[in-house]
């Protein structure tokens, strides 16, 4: 049973890691005006100065899968891959390397803790708590880099990120929920051994 739980484990890590390559790729396409990421339009001033609807950029759809695995199973998404995906991702994306990794690796260490709290409510207190969370690491973020002097997106296409991840959080949840089979084990649920979920 111990081999069976390691494997399941090995499998969503897997997954993850699959699913980290897939959206990273297209956020690394050409893809014209739309879905562009904050990292490379920092080089363009005219879509700097000249940014509309049509230059929305991308909703961070690993940051939400990140915190939604966290939530419903913890054990399945170790601290060290979630450092490891957005270090990366940080140095694909031209962001200072580690900061948003670390700003990260904070928030799911923060939700890890609040599992057995927010397994024993509805969703709804799950979305405000990850919308709190998700607002913290942007102000985070922002705060930081204003400090060090630099560079960061306009804080319109920064804020329109932020409003579109949040508002994908549900579809990422229902996702992870009906298609991976990664749902929130009730309250005092154990497995086959005994235990605790």
């Amino acid at each position: 049973m111990v081999e069976r739980r390691q494997t399941q484990r090995l499998l969503y890590i897997l997954l993850f890691l699959g699913l980290a390559l897939v959206v990273t790729f297209f956020r690394l396409l050409p893809l014209g005006s739309y879905g562009v990421p904050l990292g490379p339009i920092l080089a363009d001033e005219d879509a700097v100065q000249g940014w509309s609807l049509r230059h929305m950029p991308m909703p961070d759809i690993m940051l939400c899968l990140t915190l939604a695995w966290v939530v419903r199973r913890p054990a399945m998404l170790p601290a060290w891959l979630v450092v490891l995906y957005f270090f990366i991702e940080d140095i694909l994306l031209m962001r200072p390397p580690g900061l948003w990794a670390l700003v990260v690796l904070l928030a799911t260490e923060f939700l890890r803790k609040r599992t057995e709290t927010l397994r024993q409510h509805g969703f709804l207190l799950e979305y405000l708590t990850v919308f709190g969370v998700m607002l913290a690491m942007f102000v985070a973020n922002r705060a930081v880099l204003a400090i060090v002097m630099g560079p960061q997106a306009p804080l319109g296409l920064s804020l329109a990120q932020f409003l579109g991840t949040v508002m994908i959080y549900p579809a990422v949840v229902a996702l992870s929920h009906f298609v991976f089979g990664l749902r929130k084990p009730a309250t005092g649920e154990v497995d086959a051994l005994g235990q605790r979920l």
